[in-house]
């Protein structure tokens, strides 16, 4: 497919006028003999180049229902079509053939502007159509509303769609091996700027040109601070009256080894800001308003584990008392495939003086959450077994900490299953021997089976390999039925057949602080085809106004979703 104009906004194809207009039934018929074509290889053509604006079945997709309005779209855009029948035209093979070799020349003033000039793509485009049948009508949700789905882990982006509701049960998980281990790391393309979100909102860009924004955090006077981690950087922005952009950008602080956790004690009135970064945590003094740190950074954590292998982020989080600084630590690998086997006699005696579950060599002091006292020490280990917590954050009544966490990878598209929960002091999660409860990892098997049983289950499963980053809880009067609720930023898959992730998710959470157990998603469409992305997900805040900020690593943007 070539475009006979620059892709700037939604666009339209004809598959939404010929499915609600029965061309598979005109088809059948044998009208025109255009559509001889190869349907799986129409089928791959419409993937990766129509999906964006129309589901992977055919229909309407996420992008034209972002612009008409789920109900609307789901009818298959029904004012388009009307004002086809009006014209007198009858969605035959022949006249689809000519509408998407050159759009406007049929239908005048119809949004697409996708032109098919190969004959044998259209073809197939068209054969892959005759096998569809039009969507059945779907009910519009409204945020915080809609049944939550049960799945076992399946599903992928094109599935995804604000609203939609999500349930993954421990009892349902597939066994090892049994799905393929899929590798398909996403290429960041530039793209439209079309996301999915709620009826009734909006989101646009609130800052540009950044370097790698990931966690942000909002200071108490409302300025915004965000961890450029690649850069070594903490910028600042601070929101334009209206809220709607950011008026003012300043560097921080620089130098910053992979900084990303943030965060401003005490909480109410801070003196201070504190940052993680791979190995150790600083903190700057700080008066309300500052745009620039007062001095050089003070270390307060010299050392936090060992630095070989992956997953570099730190997240930081203070108690609500003031007297716990958490800082929650990775694992160096996938399930310690650099740590010796103990005998179970020493790892038993290991646990006794680091906690249970707690790793060893290499591993030391990884994929836990550590606690220290905010003057930073004496260090312990809080929580253990967590193979990779990104995300950190204190619940603001209950005083819980909670973890957005990476669980493992190479057991299959649909295992292990990513998780947000709560860190109970003390427990134990399973890493890197047994996930999510009881479930032995194969590749551990046998090591430490005086465990069994003692593995705290998680929470909240999300779908496997979604990849969370930052959590935050919502607090805000704009969007009052997701008080209280968990905002959590996922980055996406890159080890899955088919891609999931790339989207805000919303976790309920009850009165007393515990999660219902499903999630919901909030802003979708970051995906371009399975090959493609155009942005990444990766933090998220609420300002002062309620709206919420949105940072994608992939675009270098920050986005404010709000009301419209």
């Amino acid at each position: 497919m070539s475009r006979r104009a620059p892709f700037a906004g939604v666009v339209v194809a004809a598959v939404a006028a010929a499915l609600g207009l029965g061309l598979a039934a005109t088809h059948a018929a044998g009208q025109g003999a255009k559509a001889a074509g190869d349907a799986k290889a129409g089928q791959k053509i419409f993937q990766s180049q129509c999906a964006l604006c129309h589901a992977a079945a055919g229909g309407v997709g996420p992008s034209l229902q972002g612009v008409v309005g789920r109900k609307a779209a789901s009818t298959a855009f029904p004012n388009y079509s009307d004002a086809l029948k009006r014209s007198g035209l009858v969605w035959t093979p022949d006249k689809l053939d000519a509408y998407l070799a050159d759009p406007q020349a049929l239908v005048p003033g119809t949004l697409m502007q996708v032109q098919v000039e190969s004959a044998a793509s259209r073809a197939e485009v068209i054969a892959y159509l005759e096998t569809l049948r039009a969507p059945a009508p779907a009910a519009s949700p409204t945020p915080g509303a809609g049944a939550a789905a049960e799945v076992a882990g399946g599903g992928d982006w094109r599935e995804d769609a604000p609203g939609k509701r999500h349930r993954i049960s421990a009892a349902d998980l597939p066994p090892p091996g049994a799905t393929k281990v899929g590798v398909a790391p996403p290429r960041i393309v530039q793209a439209p700027h079309i996301l999915h979100v709620p009826a009734g909102l909006q989101i646009a860009p609130f800052a540009e040109d950044l370097a790698h924004p990931r966690l942000m955090r909002t200071a108490p006077n409302g300025d915004v601070f965000v961890a450029e981690s690649a850069a070594g950087r903490i910028r600042v922005l601070r929101p334009a009256a209206d809220g709607s952009k950011a008026a003012a950008t300043s560097t921080y602080a620089e130098g910053l080894k992979g900084v990303f956790g943030i965060a401003f004690y005490p909480p109410q009135d801070p003196k201070w800001v504190y940052a993680a970064e791979t190995n150790r945590v600083v903190r700057f003094p700080y008066v309300a308003g500052d745009l620039k740190a007062r001095g050089e950074a003070q270390v307060i954590v010299p050392e936090l584990a060992p630095t070989s292998g992956g997953h570099v982020t730190r997240d930081i989080a203070f108690s609500l008392d003031g007297q716990r600084m958490l800082v929650s630590v990775g694992s160096g690998s996938n399930v310690a495939e650099g740590m010796d086997k103990k005998p179970l006699a020493e790892a038993e005696a290991y646990d006794g003086a680091h906690g249970l579950g707690a790793a060893w060599g290499s591993e030391e002091r990884r994929a836990d959450v550590l606690a220290f006292t905010p003057e930073g020490g004496p260090g312990q280990v809080y929580a253990a077994g967590i193979r990779n917590c990104v995300g950190l954050v204190v619940h603001p009544r209950s005083g819980d900490a909670w973890c957005s966490v990476n669980e493992r990878d190479l057991l299959g598209d649909n295992l292990v299953p990513d998780y947000v929960t709560r860190v109970k002091p003390g427990a134990f999660y399973g890493w890197p021997w047994w996930y999510i409860g009881d479930h032995e990892d194969p590749r551990r098997a046998g090591e430490r089976p005086d465990l069994k049983g003692k593995v705290t289950a998680p929470d909240v499963l999300l779908q496997s390999h979604s990849a969370p980053i930052q959590m935050t809880f919502y607090g805000g009067r704009m969007f009052p039925a997701w008080r209280g609720s968990a905002l959590v930023a996922l980055h996406g898959s890159w080890n899955r057949t088919a891609r999931t992730g790339y989207k805000l998710i919303r976790v309920p959470v009850n009165a007393a602080g515990a999660p219902e157990g499903d999630y919901e998603d909030l802003v979708t469409g970051w995906v371009v085809d399975e090959r493609s992305v155009w942005g990444r997900p990766a933090g998220v805040t609420e300002l002062k106004d309620g709206s919420i900020l949105i940072s994608d690593d992939g675009a270098g943007i920050v986005w404010r979703l709000s009301k419209k």
